[in-house]
């Protein structure tokens, strides 16, 4: 094969549709391509449409059926469930010339490894014209997981549907098909067990340790990682722990799918409509008890009248009455009657218009002065309904006001509106209660007078993560600090889960004898870790749990979630905003869940990682001429406090060995405001 084999890939959803930035898949698939496909794929086109037949079909017809830019290989994500709006099989089916039913047996057999669920997947497999097309699940996991089982022998398919000679294909037999494809039929079937290959890049090397790690120079591994027995149980001693971390490297995109599939479901409760329901996600929607207005209103200052059939308004009126802003009766109106009213007053019963007080003129006053008796008016050809704001034409009585979703904010008048309507309590998410706990004996309180002593270093993460889960609207428990012994750090966790829905601790995470939360949580705390280690910079060792607690009311079992983060201040930050928020999001109802992303142009240029991802703390801004560039905060060694200093956003930086050059454009998550340069 002379060239990579094209790709196109099709996002199908109708969240993405509105807001690409929700979708995960794409990426993840994309990745997977890169790092799985032993350089046989490029990726030359990623499209999103929603779940619509229609829009599904035409662009699959536009990337099969013109022989200039077709494509060798079609993948859609998405749209393959058995959910009402699932249209993605049936849109792929109508199309296909011929059918491929060994690639569906083959991703089924794959997910089902995983799950008895993925017999709900609907995939669908085949060839248009000359290009292959794959349908695959939404989910970043399970799109995945399907491709991985497949994609191996996807080369020689496509090779095949672009009309190569199959007689020379086959010449050499099964064994050499699938030697040249990597594959052997005894031993390389586990191609399609998830996560097998993930564990690559030898980062085995503990760091992180306490708050008061250090920088890296060159780091050198001598051996495989795997390659060592593995012990997990800290009780044997520093003789026998772990050499090497047992958890496997997770993409970031795989780590953010495994805390949306494994953090619990919001909480619905009843919240008032005061100045705390700002930042609550609504569970159902709201209607309207009651019409706004309730009542006829002028929208002018002026004159009710009563219009006659000719519309002729012209004549001198005399003024019968007068309707304010306030309640109160108001005497009804006849025709050839008129009667003062300001903006925003109740119509006279009988009024059926309202003449701007600039079309009139006074002619004369009350005895006392105080009031005008007749007025001119010199309206001609006037209309019923002519400044008037008729019942409910605001709001009218029992519709949906605020919908099932909507996030309440102290900005944009949604108080205000319910406050409209007489709504005075709302079924909302409830926000979780956060508890941020330090680890480490080494720890110490960062306002603890006098000089540190050798070795002690001040707690900076604890006060860091409290002060930015508080400004994303959480309420906050301080634990404090627990020490590196088994007992204490298990009983400070117990207590912890009892008293808050999602504990945060930092440090403890590494390779040491001394770094105990993983052990602590699972040997102890009976929990379940869902990922141990993620393949970014900072934050690798960033680990994510839950384990089940009694509740004291009804002695039900529930899950509550910890985030162990590293001990370095900016690992730790990072990491929380990249995962600890988006599982609070989650747990308070907000969609989509994490920070803004935008794209955004680099003022200068900045290195790559060689291996890991980046994700670079720099100050985002806005120019005159209305480009918005991100500038570097400085040296990024995630020890670095000051690296933390202006920060704004996070850029997510591809790992690579050449630097990105300033004026490249990156997507940016944006942890505060954008700020101005002019």
């Amino acid at each position: 094969m002379s060239s990579p084999l094209r790709v196109a890939l099709l996002v199908v959803s109708d969240t993405a549709a509105k807001d690409p930035s929700t979708d995960a898949s794409g990426e993840a698939l994309g990745q997977l391509l890169a790092d799985e496909g032993s350089g046989k794929w490029e990726l030359v086109e990623t499209k999103i449409v929603a779940d619509n037949v229609t829009q599904i079909q035409r662009q699959l017809m536009l990337w099969a059926d013109v022989a200039a830019h077709r494509f060798n290989l079609i993948l859609t994500t998405g749209g393959t469930g058995f959910a009402v709006s699932d249209n993605t099989p049936e849109a792929v089916a109508a199309l296909l010339h011929r059918k491929a039913p060994g690639l569906v047996h083959a991703m089924l057999a794959a997910s089902l490894s995983v799950t008895p669920f993925a017999m709900m997947s609907r995939p669908v497999a085949g060839v248009r014209h000359q290009s292959v097309i794959v349908t695959l699940p939404g989910s970043p996991k399970g799109a995945k997981e399907n491709l991985q089982a497949i994609i191996k022998t996807l080369p020689h398919a496509c090779v095949q549907a672009a009309g190569a000679n199959s007689r020379a294909i086959h010449a050499g037999g099964v064994k050499k098909l699938e030697a040249d494809a990597g594959l052997s039929s005894t031993t390389e079937q586990s191609s399609a067990q998830p996560h097998a290959h993930h564990h690559h890049h030898a980062h085995g090397h503990g760091h992180n340790h306490g708050h008061g790690g250090h920088g890296h120079g060159g780091l050198v591994r001598h051996t495989k990682p795997g390659s060592n027995p593995i012990s997990n149980d800290p009780s044997l001693g520093p003789s026998r722990r772990n050499r090497e971390s047992p958890f496997p490297m997770l993409p970031v995109a795989d780590a953010l799918a495994k805390i949306s599939e494994n953090t619990p479901a919001p909480e619905i409760i009843t919240s008032k409509v005061d100045s705390n329901l700002p930042g609550h996600v609504l569970a159902q929607d709201v209607t309207a008890r009651e019409n706004v207005p309730a009542f006829r209103a002028s929208i002018v200052d002026g004159y009710a009248v009563v219009v006659p059939r000719d519309g002729n308004m012209k004549g001198v009126f005399p003024v019968v009455s007068v309707s304010h802003a306030t309640p109160g009766e108001v005497k009804p109106l006849n025709e050839g009657e008129i009667a003062r009213i300001t903006t925003g007053a109740p119509l006279p019963p009988g009024a059926t218009s309202v003449i701007m007080v600039e079309d009139t003129i006074l002619k004369t006053m009350t005895d006392d002065g105080k009031e005008e008796k007749e007025v001119e008016i010199l309206a001609d050809n006037v209309k019923e309904g002519e400044n008037i704001r008729e019942v409910g034409s605001d709001i009218k009585a029992e519709s949906v006001i605020l919908s099932k979703g909507e996030q309440a904010s102290a900005q944009g008048g949604e108080i205000g509106l319910l406050a409209a309507v007489g709504v005075s309590e709302v079924k909302t998410y409830r926000k979780p209660v956060v508890g941020v706990l330090s680890t480490g004996d080494e720890i110490v309180d960062h306002d603890r007078p006098g000089d540190l002593r050798y070795g002690e270093v001040r707690d900076t993460n604890r006060i860091t993560l409290i002060s930015a889960a508080k400004e994303a609207g959480y309420a906050v428990v301080d634990l404090g600090i627990a020490g590196d012994k088994p007992g204490t750090l298990e009983e400070t966790l117990r207590d912890s889960l009892r008293r808050v829905d999602l504990v945060i601790t930092t440090g403890g995470v590494s390779m040491g004898e001394l770094d105990l939360l993983k052990p602590t949580i699972e040997r102890a705390l009976g929990g379940t870790i869902h990922f141990g280690r993620v393949a970014m910079k900072p934050g690798k060792p960033t680990t994510f749990a839950t384990v089940p607690v009694k509740q004291t009311e009804s002695g039900a079992r529930v899950d509550k979630v910890i985030f162990s983060l590293p001990g370095n201040p900016a690992s730790a930050i990072v990491s929380f905003h990249l995962f600890v928020l988006p599982a609070l999001q989650q747990m308070s109802g907000v969609e989509p869940a994490g920070l803004t992303r935008l794209p955004v142009v680099l003022a200068h240029d900045f290195p790559l990682d060689k291996s890991r991802v980046e994700y670079h703390r720099a100050i985002v801004s806005v120019s005159k001429d209305g480009v918005i560039r991100a500038t570097s905060t400085g040296g990024q060694r995630s020890s670095k406090v000051g690296s933390l200093k202006g920060a704004n956003a996070l850029l997510c930086l591809p790992q690579g060995s050449e630097p990105l050059k300033s004026g490249a454009t990156v997507e940016a998550l944006l942890m505060g405001g954008i700020r101005s340069d002019f």
